[in-house]
């Protein structure tokens, strides 16, 4: 930090701070010594998606606001973030017992009023919503692979092939990939498309006959939890930016804190079971 504060509920702990830190390391560095921390341009960010204010209404005892979104911007042109989501994303599964890439999927969309102007702003006329449309793809724990955000007017079954032509480029998520769940929306060529292309089943969970409201389907529902998880930050109840790499951006962020989050949950778990377990061997 480049002067002591009091720290917010957003703030990276030194051992959340250390399992990433290596990934900044790597940017290089140029010109004079560096007066503010990755750490703590982080945290500013993440107080960003959480609290949901502006770049401008950082609180002061953050550093200046430029810089905050300067380097918010140089990461997501590096694509950073996504690199980081990966990361996390693949320690969680780790720490949690399972392999690091997935062998089943799920994939939703999401559609988000926007607030202000900018690119690929559209009416979906399903939802009645004038926005943009997430299209997530997350493991069977709830945590995002993938994201594509679109015109909410493009039709799921397209907007998922964007996505799935993204897991493409990606062959390293896909090594164990076997399945992936979707709902109605994705019916049609695309499961046809996804087999050929990506040797991957697409498979169609639909509603039950007659439902009526929200009920819990298999598979599917863990993608719903994490749309909550998603707008509970309050950057990303709207869709505030421009730019749909921004809206991107923040939505891994977003992911990239509840995951370093669960990571030290699930450490300070394993240590205290080892500890308890020490004493009763004593």
């Amino acid at each position: 930090m480049t002067k002591s504060r009091i720290a917010y509920s957003t703030d990276l702990s030194d051992m959340e701070y250390a399992r990433i830190a290596p990934l900044f390391e790597k940017t290089g560095q140029r010109g004079a010594p560096r007066r503010i921390s990755y750490r703590e341009i982080l945290n500013a960010i993440f107080y960003v998606v959480k609290s949901g204010c502006g770049w401008r209404e950082l609180p002061h005892d953050f550093p200046k606001w430029k810089t905050i979104y300067h380097y918010f911007r140089q990461f997501r042109r590096q694509k950073l973030w996504q690199q980081i989501n990966q990361q996390v994303h693949g320690e969680v599964r780790q720490q949690e017992g399972r392999e690091e890439h997935a062998s089943a999927m799920i994939l939703d969309c999401q559609t988000a009023r926007s607030a202000e102007g900018g690119e690929m702003i559209g009416f979906d006329g399903g939802k009645k919503i004038s926005g943009r449309k997430r299209i997530l793809l997350t493991d069977t724990l709830g945590f995002v692979v993938l994201v594509k955000v679109t015109a909410a007017s493009v039709q799921d079954v397209h907007a998922g092939k964007k996505l799935l032509m993204d897991l493409q480029q990606h062959p390293s998520l896909r090594q164990r990939l076997k399945t992936i769940f979707a709902d109605g929306g994705f019916r049609g060529e695309l499961v046809l498309w996804t087999k050929e292309v990506l040797g991957v089943d697409l498979e169609i969970v639909l509603k039950k006959e007659g439902q009526k409201g929200f009920q819990v389907l298999p598979k599917r529902w863990v993608i719903e939890r994490t749309n909550a998880w998603l707008t509970r930050h309050r950057r990303l109840a709207r869709d505030y930016e421009r730019l749909t790499a921004s809206s991107e951006a923040f939505i891994y962020a977003a992911l990239i804190r509840l995951g370093l989050r669960r990571l030290s949950h699930l450490s300070n778990s394993q240590t205290a079971s080892k500890g308890l377990a020490c004493l009763r061997g004593c």
